[in-house]
């Protein structure tokens, strides 16, 4: 087993876990269905296309900044003639009082991730190179949600997730702290530390195969997460982001701090 650190930061990120019709939620730290569709889109596998790789692969989000969350509303199609509203499933057009569609899509404004991957070695290694040269560009939760860079921290590290807990430089935040919430998936949590305080929630985001008959329909079923405020180096904290950018690239180079 070996593992990976990515970084998930950039203006707007959108991590959806129950979106159903017009209403697009998001939750506030980024989902496994995300983070595998992120991965498995920088190697080239299709929508549909088979995941088993990540079956076995967990996840560690440490939320770094957890930015604000803004809702965007969206119509389209009201005002215009009937042959030119939005089409229904059936390819008929919509009736004159029903031309209008609503959306409202919830996101992230400025929020700072930092993830461990922590999986077979083959996976690691072949997640990595494909993100150093992606066959498609990552997004965050959305198409239009680019990631800022540098994502790919590093990779073939031994404990990913320590490397999170005592190495990963924090870029600057509203208030001071001294605690950083983490979000561990329940099964992997070892020992999660007696008297530490923690949450504990069930989502819907563990991607599931499609049926026998293939297609490119999105199914999944849940997991527990533990969202833990656990305590951090005091040399990980930074109040200017000049200085967070110079040790990220201290971190990425192997430098030790």
């Amino acid at each position: 087993m070996s593992g990976l650190v990515l970084r998930l930061a950039g203006p707007m990120q959108s991590w959806g876990e129950h979106s159903a019709f017009g209403h697009r939620d998001t939750q506030p730290h980024p989902t496994r269905s995300g983070l595998i569709g992120l991965l498995a889109a920088a190697r080239g596998i299709p929508r549909g296309g088979d995941l088993g790789d990540y079956d076995t692969v967990s996840f560690t989000v440490r939320i770094d900044r957890p930015g604000d969350r803004h809702v965007d509303y969206h119509t389209v199609g009201g005002g215009l003639p009937p042959k030119r509203t939005v089409p229904t499933a059936e390819g008929k057009r919509r009736g004159k009082n029903q031309t209008t569609v609503q959306t409202w899509r919830s996101y992230l404004a400025g929020a700072v991730f930092t993830v461990a991957v922590t999986g077979p070695d083959t996976v690691i290694d072949t997640t990595a190179a494909a993100l150093q040269r992606p066959h498609w560009q990552p997004y965050l939760g959305r198409r239009a949600f680019v990631p800022d860079q540098p994502m790919l921290l590093r990779h073939g590290l031994t404990d990913a997730v320590a490397e999170l807990k005592h190495r990963v430089p924090l870029p600057p935040a509203r208030r001071e702290r001294d605690e950083i919430d983490f979000v561990h998936e329940a099964d992997a949590v070892q020992d999660p530390g007696a008297g530490t305080e923690r949450t504990r929630a069930v989502l819907n985001d563990v991607p599931v195969p499609a049926g026998p008959a293939g297609g490119v329909e999105r199914s999944f079923t849940f997991r527990e997460v533990l969202i833990t405020p656990e305590p951090v180096p005091d040399n990980l904290l930074n109040r200017r982001a000049g200085i967070y950018r110079e040790q990220l690239m201290g971190y990425m180079k192997g430098e030790t701090r």
